[in-house]
């Protein structure tokens, strides 16, 4: 939990390990970096409705422990932050080469600060303050760059998800879906073909911080089938015994 760390990651020994390089799998997973706990949480609430899997950290060191050990498709980082700011955050992601998209969030309004956040690596610039709204759509777009969708909708058969609206069809009728039945959903279709554990679904779709159990995961894909049977859309999960499931 945030301000619970003790280890300390020395910037210049910062190495991503090869097992944390950036996943081309979904649902996203996304690190909110903001000194601010009331800003921090309320970004994190509000990502989590919308199916993401959000960790926090509350300053630039602690950002580096959180990336030293777990990939995230996205950083929402905040510049002006105590140990280790921002900009050194982002400094050291893009030495260390790891493709994460980081949208850089600061009261800083002038042109140069913003140049100098870019110039560094930053894929996106935000000022405060902002619309949660508006907060939401740039990580989508940034999520769907680093994934090479130039669309959001992605479909696999009567199926189709938009990534942008979190919204899914079946047989064109729109599912009423969870945020984690859709992530899972999403998770499913954007890896179609590749079949998927139990274990390797529940680190996509829970953070670490979660007390759930995997077990949760056969419940989330009852229901999931139960919606798509719903929408005359049958055996679009298959399950392959003492593997997993996959989408065809």
């Amino acid at each position: 939990m945030p301000g619970t760390w003790t280890r300390a990651v020395p910037l210049q020994l910062l190495r991503i390990p090869a097992a944390a390089k950036l996943r081309k799998v979904a649902p996203m997973r996304v690190l909110v970096v903001d000194d601010s706990e009331r800003l921090r949480e309320a970004l994190a609430t509000g990502l989590r409705a919308q199916g993401m899997v959000v960790e926090t950290a509350s300053d630039g060191q602690e950002a580096l422990e959180r990336l030293h050990d777990t990939p995230f498709d996205v950083i929402v980082l905040d510049v002006l932050m105590p140990r280790v700011d921002g900009l050194q955050v982002l400094r050291h992601v893009r030495t260390a080469r790891l493709p994460t998209r980081i949208l850089v969030l600061s009261a800083r309004d002038q042109v140069d600060d913003r140049v100098e956040a870019l110039n560094l690596g930053a894929d996106d610039y935000l000022v405060k303050p902002f619309a949660f709204t508006e907060v939401k759509a740039r990580i989508l777009a940034l999520a769907r760059r680093h994934f090479d969708e130039p669309s959001p909708l992605v479909a696999i058969g009567p199926v189709q998800i938009d990534t942008s609206a979190r919204i899914a069809q079946a047989n064109e009728r729109q599912l009423a879906l969870t945020p984690k039945e859709y992530a899972l959903l999403e998770l499913l279709v954007r890896r179609h073909g590749h079949v998927l554990s139990r274990g390797s679904i529940f680190e996509q779709l829970y953070d670490s911080d979660s007390d759930a159990s995997d077990s949760v995961i056969e419940v989330l894909m009852s229901t999931l089938r139960a919606k798509l049977a719903a929408a005359g859309v049958e055996q679009f999960i298959e399950t392959r015994r003492g593997f997993g499931y996959v989408v065809g």
